[in-house]
């Protein structure tokens, strides 16, 4: 098998930008170049790597398990521009799910990077479902999540500790209670996170564990979009207490007091039976002894 290093960086572009367009424009050749070069990568395998889903390419099943051993494979070229065995440098690919993106990841490698200072941060901020999938298609060497999983393609390790808040307007009504009625949760009107966040997988477990159906007036991707909304008194918000530290303390939102159940644990994921690369293995590790 005769593979090249630039044929294994444009699929890898592809499978990122999810155009071979783009990807040629990236790596600086001609849309029919890359075209030939992506053909002939395909025969030296043996099989499909991408298939054409209306005007987009996504990755065949094949393409989706060679993914991750491609970006090995690039990754530890990588290192050889670095011969010391102890250098910590080069290129590294993060991604983390809203809130760890927002409130602790800034800081991290902030810290990281001061220790470090040839260290190349990117980071992807997706939800907790998006962070999973790019760990597992090899988008990113590691990942940082907020909710429970049960993926079976990656790695999971306890990281830290977090505790979702209830909260409301100053002027809701809600707090004109000594506390809300304990069957009286499931029907107030939440604004909470989408389908697939952290957030809101701790939410709907807190719900299931009282076997009730949460009222749901808005589900948002944006966490300043959902204390927005609680300010125009659209209802009750439920977000880390990380994301609402400001706001609680100038008083421009207030703590609801609540039974329900909504501690939590971040976790790092990396893909597992892959050695990880003394770059994220000096970073899993610093992260893991960080705190604010």
């Amino acid at each position: 098998m005769n593979v090249s290093l630039r044929q294994l960086q444009l699929f890898a572009a592809i499978a990122r930008l999810g155009s071979l367009t783009a990807a040629a424009d990236e790596q600086a050749i001609s849309q029919s170049a890359a075209s030939q070069s992506f053909r002939e990568l395909e025969r030296q395998l043996g099989y499909k790597l991408l298939r054409k889903t209306g005007r987009s390419l996504t990755l065949t099943d094949a393409g989706q398990q060679a993914l991750p051993k491609i970006h090995q494979v690039l990754t530890q070229l990588d290192s050889l521009a670095f011969p010391q065995a102890d250098f910590i440098g080069g290129k590294l690919r993060v991604s983390a799910s809203e809130t760890i993106a927002s409130y602790l990841m800034p800081q991290l490698l902030a810290d990281f990077i001061a220790s470090y200072p040839l260290v190349e941060p990117e980071l992807s901020i997706q939800n907790s479902d998006g962070v999973i999938e790019r760990v597992a298609n090899g988008l990113a060497s590691i990942g940082f999540i907020e909710g429970p999983t049960s993926s079976a393609g990656v790695s999971v390790n306890r990281w830290r500790e977090d505790r979702l808040t209830v909260f409301c307007r100053p002027d809701a009504h809600w707090l004109s209670l000594a506390r809300v009625p304990d069957g009286e949760w499931s029907t107030l009107p939440w604004i909470v996170r989408e389908l697939g966040s952290g957030t809101r997988a701790v939410f709907d477990q807190a719900f299931g564990q009282r076997q009730e159906t949460p009222r749901i007036r808005l589900a948002l991707s944006r966490q300043e979009a959902i204390k927005q909304s609680v300010r125009a008194g659209l209802g009750i918000g439920c977000l880390s207490e990380l994301a609402l530290v400001d706001e609680l303390s100038a008083g421009t939102l207030v703590e609801l007091p609540t039974l329900l159940q909504l501690e939590r644990t971040f976790a790092i994921v990396h893909l597992p039976k892959v050695a990880l690369t003394p770059l994220v293995q000096r970073f899993t590790e610093f992260a893991q002894g960080w705190s604010v």
